[in-house]
């Protein structure tokens, strides 16, 4: 039997254990996935490497180990590189192959849910963690025209925006301010198809929205969580178009999935158990 996993710090909430079980059932693998809370140090992260090479065929990764996971990896892809995330790995003859299917899973999530394409539309995200790293320069690279960060932490989100800006392969331009800048939250969310929420805010029931629902004019709102959170529910309120991250969850795991296997996922099935589950 194949074993494959997700680690994370909070874990319980993860849905991709029913997702995937249910896919290698459907295609009579003999494989089984389960999730696995990592204390958030150093010296614990090696040990579940340690495990992962003698025990797992693969591992997904989620907050807060998409950057941290990489000093524990024997190499990673050049997107996972360049965006300094990742949220799959292989486990080929003991050693660990990570790369990032987080801004396919956003990609088509946001297909899905909008009718919208990335090239040469603009968003907003809110949060600058790794999924947001990794969804943002997978974006640049299919010809996003503008990206916008927001986030706490005003350095965070600049150093995104001048590493994106400074890659010659891609035409996109960014910007970024802090949270606190409403003024040009404001002027980003007026200029952008998409608003993205990437923060961990929303896992707790009690979390606020990351912005104040004041802000939400014209937008369609997009939220890595995958269930309703306050800005969700803000949205709704004002008759916005919104989903949760579900959608992003089944399709960056079926990429996942496939990389694994090599066999093409069976992703009606995957999408009904998350959207039962959600």
């Amino acid at each position: 039997m194949k074993k494959y996993a997700v680690i994370g710090n909070p874990i319980k909430h993860s849905l991709s254990p029913e997702m995937h079980n249910a896919n290698f059932k459907a295609l009579g693998l003999d494989s089984v996935y389960e999730k696995i809370c990592v204390e958030d140090t150093k010296e614990k992260l090696e040990e579940f490497a340690n495990y992962a090479r003698k025990n797992l065929s693969g591992f997904n990764i989620t907050v807060p180990f998409k950057s941290k996971i990489i000093q524990v990896l024997d190499a990673i892809s050049d997107v996972a590189k360049l965006a300094d995330s990742v949220n799959t790995v292989s486990v080929i003859d003991g050693e660990l192959y990570g790369t990032t299917t987080d801004g396919f899973g956003l990609e088509q999530g946001i297909k899905e849910e909008f009718d919208i394409e990335i090239r040469a539309n603009n968003f907003i995200f809110i949060g600058c963690g790794g999924a947001v790293q990794a969804v943002a320069c997978h974006f640049a690279s299919c010809g996003a025209k503008n990206l916008y960060f927001a986030n706490r932490t005003l350095s965070k989100a600049k150093d995104l925006s001048e590493k994106i800006n400074s890659y010659s392969n891609w035409t996109t331009e960014c910007k970024a301010c802090s949270l606190d800048d409403i003024d040009n939250i404001e002027s980003f969310i007026s200029n952008s198809s998409v608003l993205i929420q990437g923060t961990s805010l929303g896992l707790n029931d009690t979390d606020p929205s990351p912005i104040s629902e004041n802000l939400l004019k014209n937008i369609n709102v997009f939220d890595t969580i995958y269930k309703e959170t306050a800005l969700l529910k803000a949205a709704k309120l004002k008759g916005l178009k919104s989903a949760n991250g579900r959608s992003m969850l089944l399709y960056q795991g079926a990429k996942a999935f496939e990389i694994w296997t090599g066999i093409k996922p069976m992703t009606e099935i995957m999408k009904k158990i998350i959207n039962f589950e959600c």
